[in-house]
């Protein structure tokens, strides 16, 4: 069995193993820039078409990938050489995030290229400019040490060990604090140690995540509680595939009655398009147990009406291949007949722990069918 002192080394040696392969990917498109001007061509980069033309759902993989189509951002073309600057700016920008080790947000990304002349109309603008880095290199943007702003948390008994500069080889377990973890760069990057729990159950809400944790959902159901905060963010997709591949543990997913959260729980599942150019990022095993269409009638959950974009929404998943057969086409199905959704806290009507004692141990036991 390994000393802590010999893990700790692992792990440093991991990190900086990762580290080398970031810079040298950084340098080797730079190398090609250079090669470019030493020769008396005009420099360009060769991106993976994000368009929708050229995003395909694998069936093996269980997710959406990026076709062959490649489009050439150049120098050369005067309409393109903002948009060349600004992902030559990035890739500089990163190459020094990644040696000096430092996190950046995207909303730091926006403003530092000011210091660098660097325009950027808005923050959409660098936001899928660093999307094009992500395609060139096919790497995450965390691998550049560029994160958004955390909006989800963990709760439950999982021992970690940091890996992130300064607090390598701490441990931390996450239910040590009653409000949760954020989930952040230097949890998706913990070593994942050991944990009592037998499933994860990720949940679109904060209220009923902050609800789970008081009535112990997490001991009762020998669970991690994690709360995406609607969409889950990548880092938080990233978690969840780890728990499930590396300590072999089921994922689970509640959201809102609607068309948006039956959505939810498919981008975890299965990925989403903007993400096309990425892996690692889905748990193609997941399984969503509600709260479906059908739970609204089943439990007579007071309901909203379903507004133009809602309804809009369904039939465009409708023409989507992942919604094509099973609980996903059948949902869709039914919410376009009631045209009525239906939020979590719903189920409050029956009293507020109505949830967590009837309606989850319910589809807990639905879900080893599914």
């Amino acid at each position: 069995m390994k000393t802590n002192k010999e893990k700790a080394k692992e792990i440093s040696k991991k990190a900086k193993e990762k580290q080398k392969s970031v810079l040298e990917s950084l340098k080797n498109h730079g190398a090609k820039i250079y090669e470019d001007l030493e020769n008396g061509r005009f420099p360009k980069f060769s991106i993976p078409s994000r368009s929708v033309g050229n995003i395909v759902y694998d069936k093996k993989l269980r997710q959406y990938i990026l076709g062959n189509s490649n489009a050439l951002r150049s120098a050369k073309n005067s309409a393109q050489l903002r948009s060349f600057t600004q992902l030559m700016w990035l890739a500089f920008f990163a190459n020094r995030l990644t040696q000096e080790k430092k996190s950046s947000t995207l909303r730091d990304v926006y403003y530092s290229s000011q210091a660098f002349a660097i325009e950027f109309e808005d923050q959409s603008e660098s936001d899928n400019i660093i999307v094009d880095l992500e395609a060139v290199t096919s790497r995450p943007r965390e691998d550049f040490h560029i994160f958004p702003e955390e909006r989800s948390s963990i709760f439950g008994d999982l021992n970690i060990e940091y890996t992130i500069p300064g607090y390598e080889g701490k441990k931390m377990n996450l239910s040590n604090h009653p409000d949760g973890y954020s989930i952040g760069p230097s949890l998706t990057t913990a070593e994942l140690v050991d944990t009592s729990a037998e499933i994860v159950i990720a949940i679109e809400k904060g209220g009923l995540f902050t609800r789970f944790v008081e009535e112990q959902i997490d001991k009762k159901f020998k669970s991690i509680i994690i709360n995406t905060g609607g969409q889950a963010p990548r880092s938080t997709r990233t978690l969840l595939k780890r728990l499930h591949d590396e300590l072999g543990l089921p994922v689970i997913i509640l959201t809102d009655g609607d068309v948006y959260g039956e959505h939810i729980a498919m981008v975890i599942k299965s990925g989403s398009a903007n993400a096309a150019h990425l892996r690692e990022l889905t748990v193609p095993d997941a399984k969503w147990v509600g709260v479906w269409a059908t739970d609204i009638e089943k439990y007579k959950l007071p309901t909203i009406p379903m507004t133009e974009s809602d309804i809009k929404r369904c039939y465009d998943l409708q023409k989507d291949p992942r919604y094509e057969s099973g609980i996903w086409k059948k949902e869709l199905e039914v919410f376009l007949r009631l045209k009525r959704k239906a939020e979590l806290e719903a189920f409050a009507k029956y009293g507020l722990t109505n949830i967590t004692d009837k309606y989850l141990p319910q589809k807990l036991e639905l879900a080893k069918s599914l």
